[in-house]
């Protein structure tokens, strides 16, 4: 399917764009149209939409429903519920955060102890893998007391036969009737 010839109005838009995606990479097709405005450029939504898929640009943002278990792995149960930390190595969270770049995101994830909120390790990845969240789990336990509880949600890097298997491995038998992650 051939495309119809540019004009050079959207051609001088379409730069025009560019530049805002380029200073605001989370800028959606709403916002980038105020930005316009504010131009005095009266352009619709729907043509921006037009061009901003024509040029291959989208508003970089947080993907929704990434905590999600993969289809297949076990749901933990959550261990926290009520239980007062009083000392470090009791609870380890671990974690990722997203972080926008100008092409996508670079993932942090992050092994803290929950009583001194003390970071113990971290990795950056630009894939959701479960490879650098192993990385960062292998770092803590190589530099720290092993923890009783080690919490994370309930993400498909966390839930991966990968991830736990490692952390059985490494993780000490809990003495309590609280069941074992």
């Amino acid at each position: 399917m051939s495309r119809a010839p540019i004009s050079e109005e959207d051609i001088w838009l379409m730069r025009r764009i560019d530049e805002l995606h380029l200073n605001d990479p989370f800028a959606g097709i709403r916002m980038l149209r105020g930005l316009l405005w504010q131009q005095d450029l009266d352009v619709g939504r729907r043509h921006i939409k037009t061009l901003m898929r024509r040029m291959g640009i989208e508003a970089i943002y947080r993907k929704p429903d990434t905590s999600k278990p993969a289809p297949g792995h076990r749901i933990y149960p959550y261990l926290l519920r009520g239980l007062s930390i009083t000392r470090p190595n009791q609870v380890w969270a671990m974690d990722i955060t997203y972080i926008p770049m100008a092409c996508g995101f670079v993932y942090l994830a992050a092994v803290v102890d929950s009583f001194s909120r003390r970071v113990l390790a971290w990795r950056l990845s630009i894939t959701m893998d479960t490879s650098f969240c192993i990385e960062a789990l292998e770092e803590a336990l190589s530099k720290n007391e092993k923890p009783e509880i080690f919490n994370t949600d309930q993400g498909s890097q966390f839930t991966s036969e990968v991830f736990t298997g490692r952390r059985s491995t490494c993780m000490p038998t809990r003495r309590s009737t609280r069941p074992e992650l």
